[in-house]
């Protein structure tokens, strides 16, 4: 283990967002944003408390990084949109879908935004920068 420690934080209401920042500044490194409905409503936000404190954001997701967020790693969307059309075929041609296996995600993505990296000054190596899918500048 890279010796990590997690500092939960429940936010279950859009108040409860800068008080998690105040309290994450002193104790955290970089904030994972798991999202849900409650999340997006307040990605910008989040983004602005993230740089004001200089907390590096990571989502599951390349449009957050897009908005503003440092970094994301997560299963590609359109990969899974596509294999979801292999879904419906085999539904339409007969299978049940009950017969149908649960797939895993085979494909992820790293992105990185450098504008945002540059923000909280941060240097992303090369090599880093290399085995990024996309890198936002």
């Amino acid at each position: 283990m890279l010796g990590l420690e997690v500092v939960p934080v429940v936010i279950q209401r859009a108040d409860d967002i800068a008080p998690a920042f105040e309290r994450l500044k002193a104790q955290a490194d970089a904030l994972y944003v798991a999202i849900d409905q409650l999340m997006v409503a307040n990605l910008q936000r989040i983004l602005t408390l993230s740089l004001g404190v200089q907390l590096p954001t990571v989502f599951s997701t390349r449009d957050f990084v897009r908005a503003g967020g440092f970094l994301s790693y997560g299963p590609s969307y359109v990969d899974l949109f596509r294999r979801s059309a292999d879904y419906v075929d085999k539904i339409l041609r007969g299978t049940p879908p009950g017969e149908i296996p649960v797939e895993q995600p085979t494909k992820f993505e790293l992105v990185i935004n450098l504008k945002t990296a540059k923000a909280l000054g941060l240097t992303i190596p090369d090599s880093f920068l290399l085995r990024a899918d996309d890198v936002i500048e």
